[in-house]
């Protein structure tokens, strides 16, 4: 029997026994395997985090199909891919709406099963036909892709603007002050992070340069809005408020809810309370805040008597970085932390470090708790796996390359993850290929030495990707470039 039938069968004794679970996706940003204390952390702890794992199934080998926010959010929504689509990769502030109306998503999935759907935190996907327009009607947007609500940070904080878009406005514009988004200066006085360095409350060290916020730079230029921009530090507070709002309200369920924390991403600017907190600095502050949000929503489901009736997953949308454009002493504090624990590279890369990252899932009553497995599992599967929980299929070939998990995810016996994992860097130029414990990594650069374009490496002894096999075993380079090539054609 293949494994395709084998998910099949499991997904569908799983909808059929049991009622149709709520869903909480918390994907956190730029957080690293080895950035939580269950993953081996040991100079900053998450307890939050660390109690989902006890009580749930802690995944070795979860991943994120692509090393960067973008398209990693892409294939968790859509099912597919990233490479496959143009334009997928970070997106402008100023950017368009990347999921067309109509495409199949995980949200379109359990909607059409009778979820109430909702996406709160940081969208960077792209609003609008053309780009987005900041001071009438946001669409197309989450709410033509499957979602009944959201409260987005519409891009990424580290660009502009810092506003909140709620369902299809910006929350508390000002008619009288109009919102302008730009990549150009519009003044030639208009205050810059060069202009006004002295005074920002964390430098940059590369880019983040053009309009000043809250006292720091960002990527890319705006005017007015004023009553409408929030206070960095009060981000994930506003969200968390949000997130307990909305599961109060749709508490009789089944719900859907998708929170996309920024935490640990660029500026790490976490509310006071979390200040000076760890000894990594403002990205372990961070990790600190994420871990709080994590919890606060167990609070809330368990305050509501949800908890056995609500799958959690835990995971982060890229492995991590340290500089990432602002001198926040990520670097200087770091000591011997390992962010991406054992593993090479981080975010950017298509090396271990760039798209293993931690992946936790607790269900009380269906998921067996304190399980660590070595499934292999990404983020691109989640479209038709939560649908397979939920009773559903993707429709008119939607989510082609999502596998249907469902067993694995929750543990039933006898399941299996992936029998391959494709890794992808943020414009689809690069890529790494896992089947079993072999990983190929392909870069598009440099192209003058075949033997630095193609390097093999043996995870099972080589975690770290130290050693390249491909001149030892070219049996399996053979093997894993075959298999890329089908995937991504030849390149």
């Amino acid at each position: 029997m293949s494994r395709s039938l084998v998910a099949l069968l499991l997904g569908c004794s799983i909808a059929n026994a049991v009622e149709k679970p709520n869903i909480v996706v918390i994907m956190a940003d730029d957080l690293g395997y080895g950035d939580v204390s269950c993953y081996g952390a040991k100079r900053v702890t998450t307890p939050n985090i660390d109690r989902l794992a006890s009580e749930g199934r802690r995944f070795t080998s979860g991943y994120c199909p692509a090393s960067t926010c973008t398209p990693t959010r892409y294939s968790f929504m859509t099912g597919t891919y990233a490479f496959r689509t143009k334009g997928t990769g970070v997106a402008a502030p100023n950017a368009a709406a990347i999921i067309p109306p109509g495409t199949e998503t995980v949200a379109s999935l359990l909607k059409r099963a009778g979820y109430a759907t909702a996406v709160v935190g940081k969208w960077h996907l792209g609003l609008g036909e053309k780009e987005p327009n900041w001071n009438g009607e946001l669409k197309p947007g989450p709410l033509d892709v499957g979602f009944d609500h959201c409260l987005l940070l519409p891009t990424t904080n580290d660009r502009v603007p810092q506003v909140f878009v709620e369902d299809r406005r910006v929350r508390n514009l000002d008619p009288k002050d109009p919102l302008w988004v730009g990549s150009l200066k519009p003044t030639p006085d208009h205050p810059t992070g060069i202009t006004e360095r002295a005074k920002l409350k964390i430098d940059w060290s590369a880019g983040h340069n053009n309009t000043v916020h809250n006292g720091i730079g960002r990527i890319g230029f705006y005017t007015g809005g004023a009553k409408a921009r929030f206070r960095d530090e009060d981000l994930a507070d506003e969200w968390i408020k949000e997130c307990d709002a909305w599961i109060e309200k749709k508490k009789d369920g089944p719900f859907f809810l998708f929170f996309a924390s920024h935490s640990v991403h660029v500026p790490r600017i976490p509310h006071e309370r979390f200040q000076g907190q760890s000894p990594l600095g403002p990205r372990g502050d961070s990790i600190l805040e994420f871990d709080w949000q994590v919890g606060a929503i167990a609070r809330t489901l368990d305050r509501l008597k949800l908890t056995e009736k609500t799958l959690v997953i835990v995971c982060s949308d890229n492995g991590p970085v340290l500089d990432d454009g602002y001198k926040d002493f990520a670097v200087e504090k770091l000591g011997d932390h390992k962010p991406a624990g054992p593993f090479r590279g981080g975010k950017y890369t298509v090396f271990e470090g760039g798209t293993r990252t931690p992946l936790i899932a607790r269900w009380p009553g269906h998921i067996a708790p304190g399980i660590t497995t070595d499934e292999a599992i990404s983020l691109v599967d989640l479209a038709a796996s939560l649908g397979a929980l939920a009773g559903e299929k993707p429709k008119g070939g939607g989510c082609p390359d999502s596998q249907d998990l469902s067993g694995a995810l929750v543990g039933s016996k006898g399941a299996v993850g992936r029998d391959h994992v494709l890794q992808q860097d943020n414009a689809g130029l690069n890529f790494g290929l896992r089947v079993g414990s072999w990983k190929l990594v392909r870069q598009s650069t440099p192209k003058k030495d075949p033997m630095t374009r193609e390097v093999l490496f043996d995870l099972a002894t080589d975690p770290g990707e130290t050693t390249d096999l491909a001149t030892k075993r070219p049996d399996e380079l053979k093997r894993l470039r075959a298999k890329l090539d089908s995937i991504v054609g030849k390149r």
